[in-house]
Parts: C-alpha cells; structure tokens; sequence
C-alpha cells in the first residue's frame, strides 16, 4: 500500500464523531479542509481499492463495534463554511455545515426557505444525499446546485440529475457533497427569526435534547395501515416508549427516537430498532423503514437495506 496523503490518520475513534456515541475505529481517517485535499484522499482511496465514508454530524450514523475499514472523511474549514449572496438570495454552504446554522445564517440575512434547517441535526452533505425534510420542508425545494467530488474529481450538478425521492438521491458510494447553494426569497428577517424560534419550541417539547441520541430513528411510513400516524406514533401505541435493551432505550420524551444510556452498543441499537420494527409489524402490519446510514459490517437485517 502507498503511503496515504497528508492528513490521513490510521485507526481513527469514530464513536465521537456519532450522536449516539457508538462504535469503533476508522482504519484512515480525514478532516479534509478544502476541495484539494478531499480530491486528493479520495484518489489515494480509489488507488488502494479502499471503500470511503463520510460522517457529518453523526445524527442518524451507526458505525460498527468492530471498526470501518478503508477511509472515513469529515469536511472541516473551508467545505464547512456558510456564505451569503444578498444580491442573488442564495447561500453557498460547504458540505461540512451544519443545516441549523445554515438556517440562523438564513434569518440574519432576511432570507426564507431553509427554516426547516433548524431542526435537522445534520450537515448540508448529509442533508443533500437524504434530501432532508422536516416540519413541512424539504430539501430539493430550495436545492440550487451541489458540488459533487469523487475520485475523478469536481462536478457541479443540479437538482434533477440527483433524483431526489422521500429521503433519499441518486447519489453513488464514493461521491462526496464538498458544497450546495440555496435559493431563497426575501422576507422580513423578524418574521423568519420568530419561525426559527417557533420551530426551536417545537423541537423541544416533543423531542430529547442535551443527552446521546440517534436521531429520527424510523421514516413516517406511507402505508395506509398507519392511518396517517407516525412512526413515534405507532411506537408508542405499540409499547415502545422507554423500552430498554442493553445500554440503550426508545425515549420517553419521543418514542422514535433512541438514547444511549452509557454504555451500548451498535449491537444494542440494531438489536432495539429490530424489537420496535417488529412490534409495529405484529400490532399495525406495518413495515417502518430504518433512517439508518451504516459504516462498517453493522448487523443491518438485509431488508433494512433499501434505496
């Protein structure tokens, strides 16, 4: 094997980089900071025949106890920064950034259409592969371009060659989103600020905070056995809420959401997500759909892996 680029470090600890604080270590691992040297670990990935990874915020990742191989990326310094065009209403984001600074950049600047943002707690690139929604927003809507890198190097592309679905693009392992620009419209900063703080109070109210959590953990099901209940609704209705197996639980705040008690496992999460699937199933007849991204041999049932 080559030696691996500037940057590049070996075994890697990635549970700090996940929400629920969960997993082992990367085999290599880079902050990459700017376009080139993301380029760059991604060439020397393709060289070497090494799977690539990416964690952003870490809201809905498991990675496996045993450790990833091959190459995890995180966009830091320049592909994390939030730009604002006030004469083309668009913000030019890194893939790094964060989606709730994203939208408060939004706000400041009197610009609406992202304030859904609050209340993902993710990155642009992340946000972009799952074209995120939330709170009746979505992603692709305001989607003007992202920049795309891979091995081969910088592409550009717009909204429609990504094939943007509910909670998923066409976007292919191995493709990074370094960048995205979102275009907005104009409106009293007042009135998007106190919509930001609206959804804030949301949040708050119906969902965990402050401690380790795994995001939204299972998609609103479109099944019309739901009787247009939700996934927290449906768990809850089917005994989940607060159940526990080994270091981790379903909150009791939120029933779709998972806290880490301490001490779990991945092993412990796939093993709660598998026993709140299956009671849903047996009580509705209803399939929920993991919001799961894995790195590493995490023990996904095989029809969890879907899109």
């Amino acid at each position: 094997m080559s030696d691996p680029p500037t940057g590049v470090r070996r075994d890697y600890p990635l549970a700090r980089l996940t929400t629920v604080r969960t997993g082992g270590p990367a085999e290599f691992f880079i902050r990459a900071a700017n376009l080139e040297e993301l380029r760059r670990a991604l060439a020397w990935a393709a060289s070497e025949q090494l799977q690539v990874g990416v964690v952003g915020s870490g809201s809905n990742l498991l990675v496996a106890d045993e450790g990833v191989r091959g190459l995890v990326v995180k966009l830091d310094g320049e592909l994390s920064k939030i730009e604002v065009d006030h004469e083309d209403e668009t913000i030019l984001c890194g893939g790094g950034a964060r989606l709730p600074a994203v939208a408060a950049a939004a706000a400041r600047a009197g610009l609406s259409g992202v304030e859904f943002g609050v209340n993902i707690p993710g990155t642009v690139g992340g946000a972009v592969r799952m074209n995120a929604n939330a709170y009746g927003g979505v992603l692709a809507s305001v989607l003007a371009w992202a920049e795309v890198v891979d091995a081969a190097g910088v592409e550009r592309r717009p909204p429609e060659s990504l094939r943007f679905a509910y909670r998923r693009s066409a976007l292919r392992p191995g493709e990074v989103v370094a960048g995205a620009a979102f275009k907005l419209k104009r409106a009293p900063g007042a009135q998007v600020r106190t919509t930001l703080a609206d959804m804030r109070s949301r949040r708050r109210q119906a969902q965990p905070s402050g401690i380790k959590t795994f995001g939204s953990t299972f998609k609103n099901p479109e099944d019309p056995r739901a009787d247009g209940r939700t996934a927290g609704q449906l768990l809850d209705l089917a005994g989940c809420r607060g159940l526990c197996i080994g270091g981790v639980g379903f909150s009791g705040k939120h029933a779709n959401f998972i806290e880490n008690h301490g001490d779990a496992t991945t092993a412990d999460v796939v093993e709660l997500l598998a026993e709140g699937r299956r009671r849903v199933r047996e009580r509705f007849g209803v399939e929920l759909e993991p919001e799961v991204q894995a790195l590493g041999p995490v023990p996904l049932p095989e029809d969890w892996r879907r899109g």
